[in-house]
């Protein structure tokens, strides 16, 4: 079944509800949990957790924006406002990561004892646990919208646990009183971190880029223009994401003889075949006659 617009938008925002209550929980217990142990390894978790609230508010508003319908100032519509919110955030992940790769670097060389292990180590799994529920929910609101917003921010959460499992691992080790392995640990997080900041860049940067929609879409695209009976060919599919929605811009190949009034319904019956696989596409098609394919002049941007 497909998602309505008015159903995507609602689901969005409620991730984005989600997403911001357990940041803010994760932190008030991160928070206490570094207070009691000491342990660099949930600081760097905590300041993980800290920067996800301000990423999450910054994504909210974000969402918002990319669905206000077009004016007559943004005729495509806002939905830009979600890659560029993601590269923001990964400027935000960064940033934490190289603050907190230069802290564990001195508690390596200084190791310190941690205190109260236990608890510590019952506080990552209680993160673990509320954090896989949010991430089970975005990747749900993901599969129904394809929010690049909601996306990036899922993504951070499923590294967030697999930080939240090291942090635990390295407060386990820590009962034997290797207390180096807990900086150990908060170097590699903060190297993971990073990383993934770079792929959210990238990503984010190429839907302001306009990259081209992923290969299995554009061939369903492809199957479904061909399909009709009416379609002689087709050039110049262009494709591009923007937030929430996307634009889908092709030629139609049609006979020479053809009626403008057959064309045009050519177009509309394809328009449509379009919009119901892909509900939140806006497209543009052009009719020309079949006979300018042997033109080589005709097709300056490629074929499909």
């Amino acid at each position: 079944m497909q998602t309505t617009s008015m159903d995507s938008g609602r689901l969005t925002r409620l991730a984005t509800y989600a997403s911001v209550s357990v940041a803010l929980i994760l932190i008030l217990v991160k928070l206490f949990g570094w207070w009691v142990t000491g342990s660099v390894s949930i600081l760097a978790s905590l300041l993980d957790s800290t920067l996800d609230v301000v990423a999450s508010v910054m994504i909210l508003f974000a969402v918002r924006l990319a669905q206000v319908p077009a004016d007559s100032e943004h005729r495509f519509g806002h939905g830009k406002a979600e890659p560029l919110a993601a590269l923001a955030q990964s400027v935000f992940i960064a940033g934490s990561a190289f603050y907190l790769l230069v802290y564990a670097v001195g508690r390596l060389i200084n190791p310190e004892a941690i205190q109260q292990v236990p608890l510590g180590i019952w506080i990552m799994v209680f993160s673990m646990i509320l954090t896989s529920g949010l991430v089970l929910f975005q990747r749900y609101v993901v599969r129904q919208t394809q929010s690049t917003a909601i996306k990036s921010d899922s993504l951070h959460y499923i590294t967030d646990i697999a930080a939240n499992a090291l942090v635990a691992l390295g407060l386990i080790v820590a009962l034997w009183s290797f207390e180096w392995v807990d900086a150990l640990l908060a170097i590699f997080i903060a190297l993971f971190i990073g990383w993934s900041a770079l792929k959210l860049a990238k990503e984010s940067a190429n839907q302001l880029l306009d990259i081209e929609l992923p290969g299995e879409m554009r061939e369903q695209i492809q199957q479904i223009i061909l399909s009709h009976r009416g379609v002689e060919g087709f050039n110049d599919l262009r494709t591009y994401r923007s937030g929430p929605n996307m634009f889908i811009q092709v030629d139609l190949e049609l006979d020479d003889r053809m009626p403008l009034v057959k064309a045009h319904r050519i177009a509309e019956e394809v328009t449509e075949r379009i919009q119901e696989a892909f509900p939140q596409a806006d497209v543009l098609i052009h009719q020309e006659p079949v006979s300018l394919r042997s033109d080589p002049e005709h097709h300056q941007w490629g074929v499909s």
